[in-house]
């Protein structure tokens, strides 16, 4: 019998396949077989680490949603100018003088970069996030993720409550950007946030 050859990166190349055929592929292409295929690893590696679809589906949603790349952490890095002086040379949105960069228009910024740029990692975030209607088990983990927004957001606002309405509005704005072709309204989207910023 031979012995069975020590591989201590294996689970994480099956989770990493599993993210990459949900991103170009939909979490309807997700199965043992596929992601067996996709992370060439034997089948029985994908249920020896991962029993379960729904136990590999919340693997991948805690990684994709703690990767330097989510959007979690562009929200940090752009809200972090929130309340400092706008660029003198006149570059980025211009807050009323003396008051600095507003959320709203930094939240805008952040939507725009969303529109204008790459959507497979913003749409991979919200199929597995939206898989959770389904499916019990990634429930906690989607709980989880609009807590740490709001979190993040409150830090900017008046009260945690004002931080969930954002929350709220932002994923509403987000899945239409995803859903529809029409062209972002940074505008529209602005008053939108401020009407609940509270800001002019």
């Amino acid at each position: 019998m031979a012995a069975r050859r020590f591989d201590p990166g294996r689970r994480q190349r099956i989770i990493d396949a599993a993210i990459r055929i949900a991103e170009f592929k939909g979490i309807a292409a997700l199965s043992h077989r596929t992601v067996a295929a996709e992370a060439d690893v034997p089948l029985g590696s994908t249920t020896y680490h991962f029993a379960s679809l729904d136990d590999l589906l919340v693997a991948a949603l805690e990684q994709v949603t703690r990767e330097p790349s989510s959007a979690m952490t562009d929200w940090e890095d752009v809200l972090a100018e929130v309340g400092r002086p706008a660029p003198a040379d006149g570059a980025g949105p211009q807050a009323p003088e003396g008051r600095g960069l507003a959320l709203a228009d930094a939240l805008t910024r952040l939507l725009d970069e969303y529109a204008h740029g790459g959507r497979g990692r913003i749409r991979l975030e919200y199929e597995l996030y939206l898989a959770a209607l389904r499916r019990p088990a990634l429930q906690p983990v989607a709980a989880a993720w609009c807590d740490e927004m709001a979190r993040i957001l409150a830090r900017h606002t008046a009260d945690e409550a004002t931080a969930r309405v954002l929350v709220a509005l932002i994923d509403g704005l987000l899945l239409q950007l995803l859903l529809t072709d029409r062209p972002f309204d940074r505008q529209a989207v602005r008053s939108a946030l401020a009407r609940v910023t509270g800001e002019p």
